[in-house]
């Protein structure tokens, strides 16, 4: 090899591995959101390429000493915005190792030892979450494409069960699909619906109680006064109040109807590591399909989703391509997801479960809720503050008296620094949602957020 190449590598990794360690190294101390605009950043990027170029060192040396007021602390202890997980110590370094293989991971033939590493970490999930154990697992970008690509497959199983070719006969003159979903359904659901050709007057919509469970009652309503194929969308984890529907009366009354179903698990479905919290997902397993993120739950770096489907042959009908040039094994990556090449995103998952080992995830799950608790705790014992919902998973939810005012304290809440939370609207009213993803965060965490929430309140 050429050693001014392996030296500018090696220049290069010495240098990211630095300013790595140095972020890391400031979490505790540095504001949680960031200090600066898109506008700063592009600004600070920006400007036309110049004409020479610079060595790998130099590079990361621009970009480090600019990148600083952009950046949140995500992988800290006090991110509570949003539903994102920390960074996991051994699947960072895992996620270090994917990019110096940079291993082209569609094909078993291919790059068997990251697809082996991805099927192992897809098979010890299935054992933890008490899923089948011959279902397929596709990794994918997160749980946006984790619901689309069980969707794609559910849309093409359904229309199959009734004699339409989906891959020949396209969609347009093809029979329609009664879409389900609750009234609590995170946008992600709609958003898949539109990439399969499903618009929103398309979308049937089933009453939820005031936690955004579905109601058992009024599925069975919905799916008396129609018929065809059908796809029914469940939720482990509303994105608000982290409740569950309840599989073990929906799943049965959908599969009586003859519909698909799918479950929308991007946080909640790792609560079945849990033993204590696992009845939150009783009947799950029941599903033909369920989408989880594993960047939030299980604190893999981003980016890293997970689309399970009971049945593998379903997922090669829906995806397998017909490349002349491409190789084929028995069940290839790229048989259960869009993607052909792509990244070896599922090591790092497989590096955070053998890491933590079976009982260490039960932990992490149990130690998230306990987080949840102990921040509801706090927050409503501070004068004016008002828990919404009931803390049976990670999500907490809470509000002032006047809307104004409640954001006005999330926007202070992010210029203020200590933690980092984020806004929503609940049945009309201003909100705001505090997300416990991280495995980082400590007792510690806790109560500096709710002292620092406390102050603004007073102020």
């Amino acid at each position: 090899m050429d050693h001014s190449v392996d030296d500018d590598r090696i220049r290069g990794l010495d240098a990211a591995h630095r300013a790595a360690i140095e972020f890391l190294s400031s979490l505790d101390d540095r504001p949680v959101w960031p200090r600066a605009t898109l506008a700063e950043m592009l600004d600070a990027f920006g400007g036309p390429l110049p004409a020479e170029g610079l060595d790998a060192e130099d590079v990361i040396g621009q970009i480090v000493s600019r990148a600083d007021p952009g950046l949140v602390a995500i992988p800290g202890g006090r991110f509570f915005g949003f539903v994102i997980g920390g960074t996991h110590p051994a699947a960072l370094a895992a996620d270090w190792l994917v990019s110096a293989w940079d291993q082209n991971s569609g094909s078993a033939l291919l790059t068997p030892t990251t697809v082996a590493l991805e099927r192992v970490a897809g098979r010890w999930m299935l054992d933890i979450l008490g899923l089948p154990e011959s279902a397929s697992v596709g990794f994918v970008t997160g749980g946006q494409m984790a619901n689309f690509t069980c969707l794609s497959t559910a849309r093409n199983a359904v229309l199959a069960r009734v004699g339409w070719n989906l891959s020949e006969q396209g969609l347009r003159e093809s029979p329609p699909i009664r879409f389900v979903v609750g009234a609590d359904r995170h946008g992600s659901i709609d958003r898949a619906a539109r990439f399969l050709g499903i618009g929103r007057t398309e979308i049937t919509v089933v009453e939820s109680d005031d936690e955004g469970r579905m109601r058992p009652d009024a599925l069975s309503r919905v799916l008396d006064t129609g018929s065809g194929p059908a796809i029914v969308c469940l939720q482990a984890g509303e994105v608000h109040t982290g409740a569950f529907d309840d599989f073990a009366a929906l799943v049965p009354i959908a599969h009586e109807h003859g519909a698909w179903v799918h479950v929308d698990g991007a946080f909640g479905l790792w609560a079945a590591a849990s033993e204590s919290l696992r009845p939150l997902t009783a009947g799950m397993s029941g599903a033909d399909s369920w989408a989880t993120d594993a960047h939030k739950t299980l604190n893999v770096p981003y980016d890293c989703g997970m689309a399970i489907v009971r049945d593998p042959a379903d997922s090669i009908a829906a995806f397998r391509t017909g490349g002349d040039y491409l190789i084929y094994t028995s069940l290839d990556p790229w048989d259960v997801t869009p993607e052909l090449s792509r990244r070896a995103r599922g090591v790092p998952a497989w590096a955070a479960m053998r890491s933590l080992g079976k009982d260490g995830i039960a932990h992490l799950i149990d130690r998230l809720h306990e987080n949840a608790v102990a921040m509801a705790a706090g927050l409503a014992s501070i004068d004016g503050i008002r828990i919404l919902n009931e803390v049976g998973y990670t999500q907490v939810m809470f509000r002032l008296d006047e809307d104004d005012a409640t954001r006005a304290l999330g926007e202070a809440v992010l210029v203020e620094g200590t933690a980092a939370l984020t806004g929503a609207e609940w049945r009309g009213r201003a909100a705001l949602r505090c997300s416990m993803s991280s495995w980082a965060t400590t007792r510690d965490d806790i109560d500096r957020t709710v002292d620092a929430i406390r102050d603004l309140v007073a102020g």
